[in-house]
């Protein structure tokens, strides 16, 4: 991001100072400057006579103008007293808060801090032909939020397989409903889906009907230690999910994404 002044004086020398003081540049900042227009005095004392104009500029990096921006939100915010700790990688960069009002910078189930991070990832990625991968956490608000999910979801996978019945999740954003998703593919026997539009986009889970076979009941065959076995129309035995048994794809690479429908 190039940041610009454009100045005039009585000479060379005033135009610059004042550009540089438009910007806000100090003595230690780094800046170049063209002459636009050197300086023409009057003819006679009367006539004529041009101030001189130059032009001031900066080259500011994306890590700079992002923390800027970020900063100026915080203190529209009335949140002047939170700080800003800032750790740039290759192709990343994370803005960690801190501060005796961290609540509200969080907001109900993170969406304030979510909406923070968005607009930062704009700034960040504004006009740059490069992209950069903006976080914006506070503490590790991200990590016990990530926790949550995935036990929620693993928890629900195993009650579907159980029950035979899905259940309708609170709406989340992108990232967090793909927590869940990777959780309840872990789980045999269960499947997740999103259903809604924009805001009001959430998570389903419920019983997989490629695996799991309800009874005449209406539930499901779980008993331990060879219970009933369905049949399918070609008469070939298949055994019951159990719902306590090891989970598939326990972290592994293979087929953790297989069966997701966002």
């Amino acid at each position: 991001m190039i940041k610009e002044a454009i100045c005039e004086g009585v000479d060379v020398e005033e135009a610059l100072e004042k550009a540089k003081a438009q910007l806000g540049v100090t003595e230690t900042d780094e800046y170049e400057f063209e002459v636009l227009q050197r300086e023409e005095k009057k003819k006679f004392g009367l006539f004529g006579g041009k101030p001189a104009k130059v032009r001031v500029f900066i080259k500011e990096s994306v890590e700079n103008k992002t923390e800027r921006f970020l900063r100026q939100v915080l203190d529209r915010m009335d949140l002047a007293d939170i700080a800003i700790e800032k750790v740039a990688g290759e192709g990343t960069l994370d803005f960690n808060l801190s501060g005796e009002e961290e609540g509200c910078v969080i907001g109900r189930r993170g969406e304030t801090l979510d909406a923070l991070q968005y607009l930062t990832s704009l700034v960040a990625n504004h006009g740059d032909e490069s992209y950069v991968k903006v976080t914006v956490n506070v503490g590790n608000y991200r990590d016990k939020r990530e926790k949550t999910l995935e036990i929620l979801g693993r928890k629900l996978a195993f009650k579907a397989v159980k029950t035979g019945k899905k259940t309708s999740l609170e709406p989340m954003n992108p990232y967090e409903r793909r927590i869940i998703h990777t959780a309840v593919q872990k789980v045999n026997g269960a499947i997740s889906w999103s259903e809604g539009e924009n805001a009001a986009r959430h998570v389903v889970i419920g019983p997989d009907p490629k695996v799991a076979k309800p009874n005449r009941r209406g539930g499901y065959n779980n008993r331990r230690g060879g219970g009933k076995k369905s049949f399918n129309s070609n008469r070939n035995p298949k055994p019951a999910p159990n719902p306590d048994r090891v989970p598939l794809n326990e972290g592994g690479a293979t087929g953790l994404y297989g069966r997701i429908n966002k």
